[in-house]
């Protein structure tokens, strides 16, 4: 059992950095952390989560024109983490975000099981975003009066499920029943009578989802100053469209629209903090390009903190103007920017909310693809994972081995995947991160109190504190079935430790006590 919880000497962590056969490339500053922040932080949680949130649907209460406190509680539950975020990334500059704090703090087991837990942040949620991306893309492209073919634009589980949705309204309330039901709907259901068969079987994907990861992943292989160039332009491009959506937005905002403010009282605002944290899910990415940052014990708080504040005040002034536009229960749609354009008959407007939120996928899955090839990097440089895993490439200096495997996985789940399916685990494993990264914090304050911190997470144990029971709220929020999958998909992690993790982990042998000895020596 002692072997379980070895931990990681952190000059070991650090010194594994200057391996030349493992060294990654130290290419970036504050400016580009900070947008890789915003860049995985606005995306298709801003563009897709707010009108459900504040309108409320089948499974939840609203928050309406209080969406903007829900805003706000989930930021506090964000800076309280993100500031132990910023302490960890400045004293461990080192790939593998909070994989590698446990790994330092709480031990070999715990790192592992939030190595696996962080797959579900940045792989399957990048799977959702790629299909949110698509939806996005079609959409702008009927814009310019094109049209994908519908079963190369949905997968074949959507297809089916709106197929069946069609048929009994068709049976409840006919032609009319049918045609309420938008086109969207409509679309999905026609793939299963336009495509071509195989073995008898429909031939149904999502074509574009495919195609945007490949890209992404051949950008990412690359290098990653180029990787972080794209993504400052994605961020610029969609911060001009978030930036029209305020401008123009603002001269149609009715007060009354404000009123009532919280219909549904706390419990409503509640239920949509849990739902939006969604959209602030990515400003830990950051931290997993610590080893590729140049100065990184005073970059690494600016990207993590900056990119946190900015979306915030972008997030607000969105809600502000968007509640202010339409009553709120007419919000519950998958495009609630291009809705308020919409209801007001200013439909020449959704276009541009499309190529927008076009922009805002797109720099989330060059964060998240970013982010998850170094957590496995780092994995297999402890031997958690196999050696290959570990590997640099010669000329990019990019792991691009692990790149194009987690390039490859999303690809194919986001071409057959259906999104409702995949996108409730991201907010509770992202959630359960933020925990351990906060307790960690506590640990280390304790164990190893002299180890040189550039940067201090202020009030400790209050703000740590602070950071583990605002998120343990926000995943009380989470309905029951969401933690059911959270502990299948544990489970089988532990699995694939035991029968290959703990028998090839580099600290095998004696038991470390690092965490206990003085910085010196440890």
């Amino acid at each position: 059992m002692s072997q379980l919880f070895r931990v990681k000497p952190l000059a070991r962590l650090t010194s594994e950095t200057r391996d030349p056969g493992h060294q990654l490339k130290r290419a970036l500053g504050p400016v580009q952390l900070t947008m890789l922040g915003i860049g995985a932080v606005i995306g298709a949680g801003l563009f897709s989560t707010v009108g459900t949130a504040a309108a409320g649907g089948a499974d939840h209460i609203g928050a309406g024109p209080a969406i903007i406190l829900s805003f706000v509680l989930t930021a506090i539950a964000c800076s309280f983490a993100a500031l132990c975020y910023a302490e960890f990334a400045a004293m461990v500059p080192v790939s593998g975000s909070a994989y590698t704090y446990a790994y330092a703090t709480l031990g070999e087991l715990v790192a592992w099981i939030i190595g696996w837990d962080l797959i579900i942040e940045y792989a399957i949620g990048n799977v959702a975003v790629a299909i949110s991306w698509s939806g996005y893309f079609q959409e702008l492209l009927r814009g310019f009066g094109l049209q994908v073919p519908s079963w190369l634009g949905v997968d074949y589980r959507s297809a089916v499920q709106a197929a069946h949705a069609i048929a009994d309204a068709q049976a409840s309330g006919g032609a009319s029943a049918v045609q309420a039901m938008g086109a969207s709907v409509l679309r999905s259901a026609q793939a299963l009578t336009d495509a071509p068969h195989l073995f008898g079987m429909p031939v149904v994907f999502n074509l574009p989802a495919f195609l945007i990861v490949a890209l992404v992943t051949w950008v990412l292989v690359v290098g990653v100053s180029e990787s972080a160039w794209f993504n400052s332009a994605m961020v610029a491009l969609k911060l001009v469209i978030v930036g029209f959506f305020l401008a123009i937005g603002a001269f149609y905002v009715k007060p009354e629209n404000w009123t009532p403010f919280m219909p549904n009282g706390w419990a409503g605002v509640s239920s949509a903090a849990a739902i939006i944290f969604f959209a602030y899910i990515g400003f830990d990415a950051v931290s997993t390009c610590a080893e590729e940052t140049r100065n990184p014990q005073r970059d690494m708080p600016i990207g993590i903190i900056a990119s946190l504040i900015i979306c915030t005040v972008i997030y607000i002034a969105v809600a502000l103007v968007l509640t202010g536009m339409l009553p709120y229960k007419m919000l519950d749609t998958a495009e609630p920017l291009a809705t308020a354009f919409s209801g007001l008959g200013m439909t020449w407007t959704a276009g541009i909310i499309s190529l927008g939120a076009v922009f805002a996928t797109t720099s989330v899955l060059v964060v998240f693809q970013l982010g998850q090839p170094r957590i496995f990097f780092s994995m297999a440089r402890d031997g958690l994972l196999p050696p290959w895993a570990a590997r640099v490439h010669p000329k990019f200096k990019t792991p691009h081995i692990t790149t194009i495997l987690t390039g490859v996985f999303v690809a194919a789940f986001a071409a057959i995947a259906n999104i409702d399916e995949i996108v409730q685990l991201t907010n509770i494993g992202t959630l359960f991160a933020f925990v351990l990264v906060a307790a960690g914090i506590i640990i280390l304050r304790r164990t190893n109190p002299n180890q040189p911190r550039p940067f201090k997470t202020p009030l400790v144990p209050l703000v740590p504190i602070l950071a583990i029971v605002s998120c343990a709220y926000l995943m009380l929020q989470l309905p029951f079935e969401t933690w059911l999958r959270f502990v299948i998909w544990l489970a089988i992690g532990l699995v694939v430790y035991f029968m290959y993790g703990i028998r090839h982990s580099e600290l095998r042998g004696p038991v470390s006590n690092a965490v206990g000895t003085p910085a010196s020596e440890s």
